[in-house]
C-alpha cells in the first residue's frame, strides 16, 4: 500500500465525508505510520469487504441494464479518480461515475437510470462538477437515487441531482458539510530526535504542512477554504432540491435516518430499494 499517497489524499484536503468515517481515517493512518492508536474499524475505510473488488470486464460500461433501466453503484469511499468504472476495493471514483453516467444517457437501450447508493461520502475534489452533469440531465431520462441503505456527504450531493430520492426506513441522509483534518507530526518527529528544515520562496508556500504546528493564519485560512465551499454544498443542495438555503444550514451537517431527512425535505419517500426500483420502471415505461 502506498502510504504517503494515501495520507496525501486524507489530511490536509477537504472532504465531504461522514463523521464516523473521519474518525477510521485517523485509526487507519494512525496505526499503520505506528503514532498511535484509535480503536476503530480501519477496515471500514480502507475497503476489506471483497464486495467491492470487481475486476473490469471487457466492453463494460459501468452498469447493468434491468428491464431497460441502467443501475449505477456508489458505494463505498468516493474519490476523485480511480481509474474504474465500477467499484474497486471499497471506493468509487467520480471519473466513473461520469462516464458511466454519460454512456446510459446516451445509450438507447437505457429508458432511466438508478444511481444505486450505499456511501459515506468522500474527496470534495470532482464531486460537485459531477452533480452539476447529473442535475442539468435532468428531464433526458428518469434519474432516481435509490438508497441501498446510507447517503452522506459527498454521497448525499450526489443523489439530491437525481430526479428523486427513495431511502430504506432504517437508511439515512444529509451530513451536508466538509471536514479538514489536519495531522500534526511535530512531537513525533522531536521524540524521533529528528529535525525538519523547510525553505520556500513565499511566506505561505509551506502553509498547514504537517512537520510544524498549525499558526492562527494557517487555520484561518483553512477554515476560511471550508466554508467556501460548504457554502458551495448548501447552495447546490438547495438548487436540486427545492428548499431553501437556511434550511440546509440549519442542519448543521447532522446526519438524518430516512423519515426525518424526508420530513426535511432532503429525500421524497420512505421505501425499500425495490419498491423503488419498480417505481422507476413504471416511470420509465420499462
Amino acid at each position: 500500500m502506498n502510504l504517503p499517497h494515501l495520507a496525501q489524499r486524507l489530511f490536509n484536503t477537504p472532504l465531504a465525508l461522514h463523521p464516523q468515517k473521519a474518525e477510521v481515517v485517523m485509526a487507519a493512518m494512525m496505526d499503520r505510520f505506528g503514532i498511535t492508536r484509535i480503536n476503530t474499524l480501519a477496515s471500514d475505510w480502507l475497503g476489506d469487504d471483497d464486495s467491492f473488488i470487481r475486476k473490469a470486464k471487457k466492453q463494460d460500461n459501468g452498469y447493468d441494464v434491468v428491464d431497460s433501466v441502467a443501475i449505477i453503484p456508489v458505494q463505498g469511499t468516493l474519490v476523485q479518480k480511480l481509474g474504474s468504472l465500477r467499484p474497486y476495493s471499497g471506493m468509487t471514483g467520480y471519473d466513473g461515475i461520469r462516464q458511466s453516467f454519460l454512456t446510459a444517457l446516451n445509450d438507447p437501450a437505457v429508458s432511466g437510470i438508478c444511481l444505486d447508493i450505499d456511501s459515506p461520502g468522500g474527496e470534495v475534489a470532482g464531486c460537485f462538477d459531477l452533480v452539476d452533469e447529473i442535475y442539468h440531465a435532468r428531464g433526458s431520462k428518469p434519474i432516481h437515487a435509490i438508497l441501498s441503505e446510507n447517503a452522506y456527504s459527498a454521497a448525499y450531493a450526489i443523489a439530491s441531482a437525481a430526479d428523486c430520492i427513495h431511502v430504506p426506513r432504517t437508511g439515512g441522509v444529509g451530513s451536508i458539510g466538509v471536514i479538514v483534518i489536519h495531522c500534526d507530526w511535530s512531537q513525533r518527529i522531536k521524540d524521533d530526535g529528528l529535525a525538519v528544515t523547510i525553505i520556500t520562496y513565499g511566506d505561505r508556500k509551506a502553509e498547514s504542512n504537517p512537520y510544524v504546528k498549525l499558526t492562527d493564519q494557517a487555520r484561518a485560512a483553512i477554515q476560511d477554504d471550508v466554508d467556501t465551499m460548504g457554502r458551495l454544498f448548501v447552495s447546490t443542495v438547495a438548487r436540486n432540491r427545492g428548499i431553501t438555503e437556511e434550511t440546509i444550514r440549519n442542519t448543521q451537517a447532522a446526519c438524518f435516518l430516512a423519515a426525518d431527512g424526508v420530513r426535511l425535505g432532503l429525500a421524497d419517500d420512505v421505501m425499500t430499494p425495490d419498491a423503488a426500483f419498480r417505481k422507476l420502471l413504471n416511470e420509465a415505461g420499462a
